[in-house]
C-alpha cells in the first residue's frame, strides 16, 4: 500500500489533468474550479483513509475526533469506506449528519442570544432551495470529491496487486482470496498431536 506522501503526490500530480479535462467537457470555469477543488480536497483530506489514524484523518486538526465514530464502525479498506461512489457517499452523509447536529444545537441559542426569528421550516426550504438552483455545482463537487477518493483506492489496489504478482506471478492476483482462506484454514485445523507413551519393559 502507498504511503501518505504517495497518495499526495498522486493528487497533485493529477490535478492538472482532472482541471484540464473537465474544462474541456464543460468549458466552465466555476464548474472547473469546483471539480478541481473536490478532487484536491477529497484527496488530501476527504478520502478513503479516515477510516484509520492516516495522514488525512491528521489533516482536520482539532476537530479530527469526529472521524472516531466513523473509523470504529468501518474495517479499514473495507467497501464502504473504499468502495466506488458508496464510500464518497457515507463520508457526505456523515458528515452532513454532524453538521445536522451541530446546526441543532446552534440554531436555539442564536435565536435567544440575537432574537434571530428563524426556523426549522426556513432552513428547510433554504436548503432545499439551494440543492434545487445549484444542483450542477452540487453534483460537480461530488464528482471531484469521488475523483480524489477513486484516485486514492486505485493507487491502494494497484500497489497491492502489484505486490502479489511480484511474488506469486499472475496466479496472485487471480487466487489471492482462496490463497488467505486456505492459509487460515491450515492455521485453525493445526492441532498437537497426542504423545503416545511408550511401553516399558520390566
Amino acid at each position: 500500500m502507498p504511503s501518505g506522501r504517495t497518495h499526495d503526490r498522486i493528487t497533485l500530480y493529477a490535478l492538472p489533468f482532472v482541471t484540464g479535462v473537465t474544462f474541456w467537457q464543460t468549458h466552465s470555469g466555476n464548474v472547473t474550479l469546483l471539480v478541481a477543488g473536490g478532487f484536491l480536497f477529497g484527496g488530501l483530506m476527504f478520502g478513503p483513509d479516515l477510516d484509520i489514524y492516516s495522514v488525512q484523518y491528521q489533516r482536520w486538526g482539532f476537530v479530527r475526533w469526529i472521524w472516531l465514530p466513523y473509523q470504529k464502525s468501518l474495517r479499514h479498506r473495507s467497501f464502504l469506506s473504499h468502495g466506488p461512489i458508496i464510500g464518497t457517499t457515507l463520508r457526505v452523509l456523515y458528515l452532513g449528519c454532524l453538521l445536522g447536529i451541530l446546526a441543532i444545537l446552534i440554531l436555539p441559542i442564536a435565536t435567544k442570544l440575537w432574537n434571530v426569528t428563524f426556523t426549522w421550516e426556513d432552513l428547510g426550504a433554504i436548503i432545499e432551495r439551494s440543492l434545487t438552483a445549484y444542483s450542477t455545482e452540487f453534483l460537480a463537487l461530488f464528482l471531484g470529491l469521488e475523483l480524489g477518493a477513486m484516485s486514492h483506492s486505485l493507487s491502494d489496489w494497484s500497489g497491492s496487486a502489484y505486490k502479489r504478482m511480484q511474488k506469486q506471478g499472475v496466479r496472485g492476483l487471480l487466487s489471492s482470496g482462496k490463497i488467505k482462506k486456505r492459509k487460515a484454514t491450515s492455521r485453525g485445523s493445526s492441532r498437537p498431536k497426542p504423545k503416545t507413551s511408550k511401553n516399558r519393559t520390566k
